[in-house]
């Protein structure tokens, strides 16, 4: 079963995503564009244009997982990043899947041990 443990990395692309794109589709943007593995266990994170849809392609031994949100009114706040993706904390994804816009909070000083990888 899909389990998100502290050492999951989280990456969410910057730009959007035709999400009409299914498991092999995201795996080769993972590749080409966010240049990562798909299989390394990691958390890919796809919006579409209008930012009321993501996809969520994950990787664990004997397949993908691929998880849907569509929301019915508003969006979610997309970060602007000049990278292609941007590495995410689960609180944060937490936020986004949530509706808060991470602009317009800010996090307390807090200690957080770095993680390796990516």
């Amino acid at each position: 079963m899909m389990g998100l443990f502290p050492t999951t990395g989280i990456y969410v692309a910057s730009a959007p995503v035709d999400l009409r794109k299914a498991f092999d589709g995201l795996a080769a943007l993972v590749r080409q564009s966010l240049g990562h593995d798909p299989l390394s266990g990691s958390l890919y994170v796809f919006g579409n244009k209008r930012r009321d849809r993501i996809k969520i392609l994950f990787w664990e031994p004997g397949g993908y997982w691929l998880c849907t949100r569509r929301l019915e009114q508003g969006t979610f706040r997309w970060p602007q990043r000049e990278a292609a993706c941007a590495r995410y904390s689960r609180e944060e994804l937490a936020l986004l899947l949530g509706g808060i816009d991470l602009l317009q909070t800010r996090s307390r000083r807090w200690y957080r041990r770095a993680v390796s990888g990516s």
